[in-house]
């Protein structure tokens, strides 16, 4: 698990992730392999994944979007929280790659990271997951899952990470 950096109620309140404007979405989170393999025992039907290794993505009628297939509406909550895939833990925070190199990014259009990017926790948090990609075993899942690795428009690029 990666430690969290957002405050619960703050992403509760927000409303703005795991949701799409088209159903093949970039921002939509892409699954390591071995969460693809795990997901059964964690309960997510295969028909949730995508042959992308994508969560798919359903359409959302009432605001004319699309949505996670994890997405409560109603309460604005995953109901798979407690194993959420990697991808939805990182965030606000990615895996971008730009111009052929790979960053520790940051979704500047999250309403915390504009808040908070200043801080000290944001900084400390900034050099935790530092550290953490820039070790040999989540180095070589990164690089064994090129999936988590896309070119994000928009995002701020913290830091290099060295694969």
């Amino acid at each position: 698990m990666i430690e969290q950096i957002i405050p619960h109620g703050i992403c509760l309140k927000c409303q703005g992730c795991c949701r799409f404007s088209e159903q093949d979405n970039i921002w939509s989170a892409s699954l390591l392999d071995e969460e693809i393999g795990s997901s059964l025992e964690k309960k997510i039907p295969s028909c949730a994944i995508s042959r992308d290794k994508k969560i798919r993505l359903e359409p959302n009628l009432k605001e004319g979007n699309f949505i996670c297939y994890f997405l409560s509406i109603q309460d604005n909550q995953c109901n798979i929280y407690p194993f959420r895939p990697f991808e939805c833990q990182l965030y606000p925070f990615l895996i971008n790659r730009h111009e052929g190199v790979v960053f520790l990014a940051v979704d500047a259009k999250c309403p915390f990271v504009r808040d908070n990017s200043e801080s000290g926790i944001f900084k400390k948090h900034t050099q935790y997951l530092t550290h953490l990609f820039n070790n040999p075993p989540w180095l070589n899942s990164l690089k064994s899952n090129p999936q988590v690795i896309q070119a994000y428009a928009g995002a701020i690029n913290l830091t290099k990470v060295k694969l």
